[in-house]
């Protein structure tokens, strides 16, 4: 009963092979002329272009001459982002300079705090000197063993104020050489605390050789010399904070749409196109089977693929909370950026993320691990059984979520 119902269909099948009909080949021919009439139109946006290009060449050099930061942290939007929008997020990552509160960008941090740091000396060349040993040499392990054989000298003479053995320091010691004489400002530490080079005879030594020696004023008050060891132990590396860019925008459509600058984004250029290339490789891995180690690996590197983050906070009245984090803080910084910005900062609240996920406060994980990178969109809202114990005592919440100052330079986001 099969065969007969199969055999109709052959013909047809062989009907489909046969050569296109006399219609058919008119019709295309017209086709292909109405195409390469069309091919001229294509010319005007390459004009367009060339006049878009020409522009970003006059604001490049109108920004050069003005200044303005803000104006030149748009020149760093990533070439793939150029064409498709005017307008980012957030002109760029900036950072605050601890000791002198300058406004810094990403790759003036280190040369201007350098040079706060060297202007200090004028006014407190001890807290420079320190600052100096604990900025400028970058490992923290030298740093450490010699910040601590230094605390050990003081130490010494502080315990011992009568032993002249332990009030001057030869500088060929092979000790000295290894784990101070390496360390920045560690010269310059010793002589702000009083120890002054002076060439003294060496037994079995032909010539005289160099040392430090505390002067008599420092002497009579080792109270200083223990405060200075004190301030050496405790000191830090003077970093720049990172400038989170606070902005409040009215409630707009565009929320959830970041336009991002190169500066959030740890890869370079020539990273992005290899990773590209890489990407074609993504069968072939999920084809294999890996192991927990391997997987784990790969997420890590995924990880460290953005260094900041900028987030927006949704809030009940529709306003946007704007600021830039770094990839690996904590949730914490996010509730207490928000929580500074607040009219009624007492009242407790929730951060959901856009999926509806809770995002808690006491939650150890950093940003980049709860997928908030390199940007998000999170919703605010009051602890729900909080709010109704404020109500049923006769207390309203105030009108206005955001403290007033803010409100006052609120934006409309473009």
């Amino acid at each position: 009963e099969k065969a007969p119902r199969e055999k109709p269909n052959q013909p047809a099948l062989r009907q489909t092979r046969q050569g296109p009909t006399d219609e058919a080949q008119m019709a295309a021919a017209a086709a292909l002329a109405r195409l390469e009439q069309k091919q001229p139109r294509a010319r005007g946006p390459t004009s367009q272009d060339s006049i878009r290009n020409q522009v970003k060449k006059e604001l490049r050099a109108e920004a050069t001459v003005s200044g303005n930061p803000e104006v030149l942290g748009t020149n760093v939007v990533p070439e793939s982002k150029e064409e498709g929008s005017t307008h980012l997020a957030v002109p760029g990552v900036y950072f605050t300079c601890p000791l002198t509160g300058a406004t810094l960008r990403k790759d003036q941090r280190d040369a201007r705090i350098r040079e706060a740091i060297l202007s200090h000396f004028a006014t407190d060349p001890v807290a420079a000197s320190i600052m100096k040993i604990h900025t400028f040499n970058k490992d923290r392990d030298r740093v450490k063993l010699g910040v601590d054989t230094i605390a050990k000298y003081l130490d010494n003479i502080h315990l011992h104020p009568e032993e002249e053995k332990y009030q001057k320091i030869k500088l060929q010691n092979k000790v000295f050489q290894e784990r101070i004489n390496c360390l920045e400002g560690a010269h310059e530490f010793f002589e702000a605390i009083g120890f002054q080079k002076v060439m003294l005879p060496v037994p079995d030594k032909e010539g005289p050789e160099e040392f430090y020696v505390l002067s008599e004023a420092v002497l009579a008050q080792p109270q200083n010399l223990e405060k200075h060891r004190e301030q050496l132990l405790a000191a830090e590396p003077v970093r720049a904070t990172l400038n989170r860019q606070r902005r409040v925008f009215r409630p707009s459509p565009l929320a959830s749409q970041f336009d991002l600058p190169a500066d959030f984004f740890n890869l370079t250029a020539e990273e992005i196109k290899r990773e590209q290339r890489l990407r074609s490789d993504a069968v072939e891995r999920l084809s294999v089977l890996r192991t927990k180690a391997m997987r784990e690996k790969e997420e890590q590197r995924e990880l460290r693929k953005y260094t900041y983050a900028l987030l927006r906070v949704r809030l009940p009245d529709g306003c946007l909370l704007q600021g830039t984090f770094y990839a690996r803080e904590r949730m914490a910084a996010v509730y207490g950026f928000v929580r500074e910005a607040l009219q009624s900062d007492w009242l407790p609240f929730e951060l959901l993320a856009s999926g509806g996920q809770k995002l808690s406060e006491d939650e150890n994980l950093a940003l980049n691990e709860c997928g908030l990178v390199p940007s998000a969109l999170l919703t605010f809202s009051w602890d729900a059984a909080v709010l109704e114990d404020v109500k049923a005592a006769g207390a309203k919440p105030d009108s206005s979520i955001l403290k007033p100052e803010l409100l006052s330079a609120i934006e409309k986001l473009s």
